[in-house]
Protein backbone atom coordinates (compact mmCIF):
# COMPACT_ATOMS: atom_id res chain seq x y z
CA UNK A 1 0.00 0.00 0.00
CA UNK A 2 1.31 3.37 -1.07
CA UNK A 3 2.71 5.43 1.72
CA UNK A 4 1.39 9.11 0.70
CA UNK A 5 4.76 11.10 2.30
CA UNK A 6 3.57 14.52 1.04
CA UNK A 7 0.09 16.62 1.15
CA UNK A 8 0.15 15.20 -2.78
CA UNK A 9 -0.53 11.24 -4.36
CA UNK A 10 1.14 10.05 -6.90
CA UNK A 11 -0.43 7.56 -9.26
CA UNK A 12 1.29 6.01 -12.14
CA UNK A 13 -1.30 5.15 -15.40
CA UNK A 14 -1.20 2.98 -18.21
CA UNK A 15 -3.81 3.62 -20.90
CA UNK A 16 -4.23 0.51 -23.60
CA UNK A 17 -6.63 -0.18 -25.93
CA UNK A 18 -6.73 -3.70 -26.98
CA UNK A 19 -3.07 -4.63 -27.86
CA UNK A 20 -1.96 -1.17 -28.86
CA UNK A 21 -1.27 2.00 -26.00
CA UNK A 22 -3.33 5.02 -26.30
CA UNK A 23 -0.97 8.42 -26.63
CA UNK A 24 -1.92 11.87 -26.77
CA UNK A 25 -4.49 12.06 -23.59
CA UNK A 26 -4.91 15.03 -21.91
CA UNK A 27 -5.93 15.71 -17.76
CA UNK A 28 -9.66 16.09 -19.09
CA UNK A 29 -9.52 12.57 -20.36
CA UNK A 30 -8.97 11.01 -16.80
CA UNK A 31 -11.71 11.41 -13.48
CA UNK A 32 -9.52 9.96 -10.22
CA UNK A 33 -11.27 8.61 -7.57
CA UNK A 34 -10.23 8.87 -3.54
CA UNK A 35 -12.79 6.50 -1.76
CA UNK A 36 -14.89 6.88 -4.28
CA UNK A 37 -14.55 10.79 -4.36
CA UNK A 38 -13.51 12.82 -7.20
CA UNK A 39 -10.42 14.57 -6.58
CA UNK A 40 -8.93 17.60 -8.43
CA UNK A 41 -5.97 16.68 -10.90
CA UNK A 42 -3.18 19.18 -9.96
CA UNK A 43 -0.62 17.72 -12.34
CA UNK A 44 -0.53 15.77 -15.34
CA UNK A 45 2.33 14.82 -17.59
CA UNK A 46 3.25 11.72 -19.79
CA UNK A 47 6.63 11.40 -20.76
CA UNK A 48 8.32 14.43 -19.06
CA UNK A 49 9.30 13.28 -16.12
CA UNK A 50 12.62 12.06 -15.61
CA UNK A 51 12.27 8.41 -15.07
CA UNK A 52 14.49 5.82 -12.62
CA UNK A 53 14.30 1.84 -13.84
CA UNK A 54 16.09 -0.47 -11.94
CA UNK A 55 16.83 -4.04 -13.63
CA UNK A 56 16.39 -6.76 -11.44
CA UNK A 57 17.65 -10.43 -13.43
CA UNK A 58 17.46 -13.52 -12.78
CA UNK A 59 21.09 -15.07 -13.01
CA UNK A 60 20.21 -18.79 -12.24
CA UNK A 61 21.76 -21.38 -14.77
CA UNK A 62 18.45 -21.94 -16.61
CA UNK A 63 18.57 -17.90 -17.80
CA UNK A 64 21.52 -17.95 -19.11
CA UNK A 65 19.95 -17.69 -22.77
CA UNK A 66 17.62 -14.78 -21.93
CA UNK A 67 20.28 -12.57 -20.27
CA UNK A 68 22.12 -13.06 -23.76
CA UNK A 69 19.37 -12.02 -25.74
CA UNK A 70 18.78 -8.75 -23.47
CA UNK A 71 22.54 -7.48 -23.80
CA UNK A 72 22.26 -7.97 -27.02
CA UNK A 73 19.34 -5.50 -27.69
CA UNK A 74 19.82 -3.61 -24.80
CA UNK A 75 22.00 -0.51 -26.54
CA UNK A 76 18.34 -0.42 -29.37
CA UNK A 77 16.44 -0.52 -26.15
CA UNK A 78 18.20 1.88 -23.53
CA UNK A 79 18.19 4.68 -26.59
CA UNK A 80 14.58 4.90 -26.03
CA UNK A 81 15.31 6.60 -23.03
CA UNK A 82 15.15 10.51 -22.62
CA UNK A 83 18.44 12.84 -21.15
CA UNK A 84 17.97 12.83 -17.65
CA UNK A 85 15.96 9.32 -16.92
CA UNK A 86 18.46 6.45 -15.27
CA UNK A 87 18.97 2.73 -15.24
CA UNK A 88 20.29 0.15 -12.92
CA UNK A 89 21.05 -2.98 -12.62
CA UNK A 90 20.26 -5.54 -9.56
CA UNK A 91 21.41 -9.25 -10.15
CA UNK A 92 19.67 -12.26 -8.04
CA UNK A 93 19.51 -16.27 -7.81
CA UNK A 94 19.95 -16.97 -4.18
CA UNK A 95 21.40 -13.67 -2.64
CA UNK A 96 21.37 -9.77 -4.95
CA UNK A 97 24.16 -7.87 -5.75
CA UNK A 98 23.55 -4.21 -7.09
CA UNK A 99 26.27 -4.51 -9.92
CA UNK A 100 25.94 -0.90 -11.48
CA UNK A 101 23.97 2.08 -9.74
CA UNK A 102 21.04 4.29 -10.92
CA UNK A 103 23.06 6.50 -14.11
CA UNK A 104 22.47 8.45 -17.04
CA UNK A 105 25.67 6.13 -18.67
CA UNK A 106 23.89 3.55 -20.88
CA UNK A 107 27.64 2.39 -21.73
CA UNK A 108 27.90 1.15 -18.49
CA UNK A 109 24.40 -0.89 -18.03
CA UNK A 110 25.00 -2.24 -21.59
CA UNK A 111 28.84 -3.16 -20.25
CA UNK A 112 26.73 -4.39 -16.73
CA UNK A 113 24.25 -6.81 -18.85
CA UNK A 114 26.78 -8.43 -21.43
CA UNK A 115 28.73 -9.59 -17.26
CA UNK A 116 25.47 -10.43 -16.01
CA UNK A 117 25.22 -13.49 -18.53
CA UNK A 118 28.48 -14.93 -16.74
CA UNK A 119 27.40 -14.21 -13.14
CA UNK A 120 27.79 -17.30 -11.24
CA UNK A 121 28.91 -16.39 -7.74
CA UNK A 122 25.37 -15.10 -5.95
CA UNK A 123 24.72 -18.66 -4.66
CA UNK A 124 22.33 -21.52 -5.74
CA UNK A 125 18.46 -21.22 -6.39
CA UNK A 126 16.18 -18.33 -7.07
CA UNK A 127 14.71 -16.39 -4.46
CA UNK A 128 12.28 -14.40 -6.37
CA UNK A 129 10.21 -12.20 -3.83
CA UNK A 130 13.14 -11.79 -1.43
CA UNK A 131 14.60 -9.89 -4.50
CA UNK A 132 11.88 -7.67 -5.45
CA UNK A 133 12.31 -6.63 -1.32
CA UNK A 134 15.70 -6.04 -2.06
CA UNK A 135 14.66 -3.91 -5.05
CA UNK A 136 11.96 -2.27 -3.46
CA UNK A 137 14.39 -1.10 -0.57
CA UNK A 138 16.83 0.18 -2.67
CA UNK A 139 14.65 2.06 -4.96
CA UNK A 140 13.23 3.60 -1.53
CA UNK A 141 16.26 5.21 -0.37
CA UNK A 142 16.81 7.15 -3.47
CA UNK A 143 15.66 10.63 -3.72
CA UNK A 144 12.40 11.13 -5.86
CA UNK A 145 12.96 12.68 -9.04
CA UNK A 146 10.03 11.34 -10.80
CA UNK A 147 8.75 8.26 -11.96
CA UNK A 148 10.23 4.59 -10.21
CA UNK A 149 9.68 1.24 -12.07
CA UNK A 150 11.63 -2.12 -11.48
CA UNK A 151 11.77 -4.38 -14.37
CA UNK A 152 12.21 -8.17 -13.56
CA UNK A 153 13.67 -10.62 -15.81
CA UNK A 154 12.63 -14.32 -14.73
CA UNK A 155 11.45 -17.50 -15.10
CA UNK A 156 9.07 -16.95 -12.08
CA UNK A 157 9.97 -20.30 -10.70
CA UNK A 158 10.69 -21.58 -7.30
CA UNK A 159 9.51 -21.30 -3.68
CA UNK A 160 9.38 -18.06 -1.46
CA UNK A 161 10.09 -18.75 2.28
CA UNK A 162 8.14 -16.84 4.22
CA UNK A 163 7.87 -14.11 2.17
CA UNK A 164 4.50 -13.81 0.45
CA UNK A 165 3.51 -11.81 -2.60
CA UNK A 166 1.51 -9.31 -0.02
CA UNK A 167 4.79 -8.28 1.10
CA UNK A 168 6.49 -7.91 -1.94
CA UNK A 169 3.31 -5.80 -3.32
CA UNK A 170 3.39 -3.82 0.22
CA UNK A 171 7.47 -2.83 -0.22
CA UNK A 172 6.73 -1.61 -3.95
CA UNK A 173 3.79 0.35 -3.00
CA UNK A 174 5.38 1.94 -0.04
CA UNK A 175 8.65 2.77 -2.43
CA UNK A 176 6.17 4.37 -4.75
CA UNK A 177 7.95 2.30 -7.44
CA UNK A 178 5.72 -0.15 -10.09
CA UNK A 179 6.68 -3.50 -10.66
CA UNK A 180 7.05 -4.58 -14.67
CA UNK A 181 7.98 -8.40 -15.60
CA UNK A 182 9.20 -10.42 -18.74
CA UNK A 183 8.81 -13.94 -18.15
CA UNK A 184 10.52 -16.39 -19.75
CA UNK A 185 10.52 -19.97 -20.01
CA UNK A 186 7.91 -22.20 -18.97
CA UNK A 187 6.98 -19.48 -16.13
CA UNK A 188 3.47 -19.09 -15.55
CA UNK A 189 0.97 -18.07 -12.85
CA UNK A 190 1.24 -20.59 -10.32
CA UNK A 191 -1.81 -23.02 -9.95
CA UNK A 192 -3.82 -23.27 -7.01
CA UNK A 193 -3.34 -25.94 -5.03
CA UNK A 194 -5.50 -28.81 -5.58
CA UNK A 195 -8.44 -29.55 -3.06
CA UNK A 196 -7.90 -31.10 -0.08
CA UNK A 197 -4.31 -31.16 -0.88
CA UNK A 198 -1.99 -29.03 2.69
CA UNK A 199 -0.41 -26.31 1.65
CA UNK A 200 2.85 -24.77 4.05
CA UNK A 201 1.94 -21.23 4.45
CA UNK A 202 5.82 -20.56 4.93
CA UNK A 203 6.36 -21.95 1.60
CA UNK A 204 4.78 -20.07 -1.71
CA UNK A 205 5.30 -19.98 -5.11
CA UNK A 206 5.96 -16.40 -6.71
CA UNK A 207 3.54 -14.51 -8.98
CA UNK A 208 5.36 -11.65 -10.94
CA UNK A 209 2.20 -11.80 -12.62
CA UNK A 210 -0.31 -10.70 -9.36
CA UNK A 211 2.34 -8.82 -8.29
CA UNK A 212 2.90 -6.13 -11.42
CA UNK A 213 -0.76 -5.72 -11.68
CA UNK A 214 -1.18 -5.09 -7.76
CA UNK A 215 0.95 -2.32 -8.20
CA UNK A 216 -0.37 -1.36 -11.25
CA UNK A 217 1.89 -2.19 -14.08
CA UNK A 218 2.10 -5.48 -15.92
CA UNK A 219 3.83 -8.59 -17.00
CA UNK A 220 4.08 -10.32 -20.20
CA UNK A 221 5.38 -14.16 -21.13
CA UNK A 222 8.50 -13.87 -24.11
CA UNK A 223 10.33 -16.11 -25.91
CA UNK A 224 12.59 -13.36 -26.71
CA UNK A 225 13.68 -11.45 -23.83
CA UNK A 226 15.84 -8.74 -25.64
CA UNK A 227 12.65 -8.14 -27.87
CA UNK A 228 10.39 -7.86 -24.87
CA UNK A 229 12.92 -5.86 -23.29
CA UNK A 230 12.65 -2.97 -25.57
CA UNK A 231 9.04 -3.28 -25.86
CA UNK A 232 8.48 -2.81 -21.85
CA UNK A 233 10.97 -0.10 -21.67
CA UNK A 234 8.98 1.64 -24.30
CA UNK A 235 5.67 1.24 -22.56
CA UNK A 236 7.21 2.76 -18.59
CA UNK A 237 8.28 5.41 -20.69
CA UNK A 238 5.23 6.66 -22.13
CA UNK A 239 3.39 6.02 -18.84
CA UNK A 240 0.92 9.19 -17.93
CA UNK A 241 1.79 10.62 -14.51
CA UNK A 242 -0.96 12.23 -11.94
CA UNK A 243 -0.90 13.94 -9.12
CA UNK A 244 -3.62 15.38 -6.91
CA UNK A 245 -3.84 16.47 -3.40
CA UNK A 246 -4.80 13.85 -0.13
CA UNK A 247 -8.05 14.60 1.29
CA UNK A 248 -7.71 16.68 4.82
CA UNK A 249 -10.08 13.84 6.33
CA UNK A 250 -7.37 11.04 5.12
CA UNK A 251 -6.48 9.76 8.98
CA UNK A 252 -2.33 8.97 9.79
CA UNK A 253 -2.14 5.10 8.55
CA UNK A 254 -5.19 4.79 6.71
CA UNK A 255 -5.93 3.26 3.94
CA UNK A 256 -7.47 4.49 1.00
CA UNK A 257 -8.47 3.00 -2.01
CA UNK A 258 -7.61 4.46 -5.58
CA UNK A 259 -9.63 4.35 -8.86
CA UNK A 260 -8.66 5.86 -12.09
CA UNK A 261 -11.53 5.79 -14.80
CA UNK A 262 -11.42 7.96 -18.27
CA UNK A 263 -14.08 10.87 -18.84
CA UNK A 264 -17.36 9.72 -20.23
CA UNK A 265 -16.38 11.12 -23.09
CA UNK A 266 -13.28 9.60 -23.79
CA UNK A 267 -14.93 6.35 -22.39
CA UNK A 268 -17.41 6.82 -25.67
CA UNK A 269 -14.57 7.41 -27.72
CA UNK A 270 -12.60 4.09 -26.16
CA UNK A 271 -15.19 2.00 -25.32
CA UNK A 272 -12.54 -1.17 -25.27
CA UNK A 273 -9.64 0.84 -23.14
CA UNK A 274 -7.96 -0.71 -20.14
CA UNK A 275 -6.41 1.42 -17.32
CA UNK A 276 -3.38 0.04 -14.76
CA UNK A 277 -2.77 2.25 -12.13
CA UNK A 278 -1.90 0.87 -8.39
CA UNK A 279 -4.92 0.44 -6.01
CA UNK A 280 -4.01 2.95 -3.16
CA UNK A 281 -1.98 4.08 -0.25
CA UNK A 282 -1.69 4.52 2.96
CA UNK A 283 -1.91 8.14 4.44
CA UNK A 284 1.56 9.36 6.69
Amino acid sequence: MFRATTARVRVDVQVGEKQRLLSGLSKEDFIVYDEGQPQEILYFARESEPLDVLLLLDVSGSMRRYLEQMANSAREALAGLHDGDRVGLMLFSRNTEVREELTDDRSRVIGGLKQAVRADHLGSGTRINPAILDAAAYMAKQDVRGRRAILIVTDNTSLNYLSPDEKAIEALLAADTVLNAIVVGGGDRPKPPRPGVYVNPDFTPPNVFRIAEETGSEAVKARNAGNSFRDMLESIRTRYSIQYRAPDTAATGSFRRIRVELSPETRRRHPRAWIRARSGYVVQ
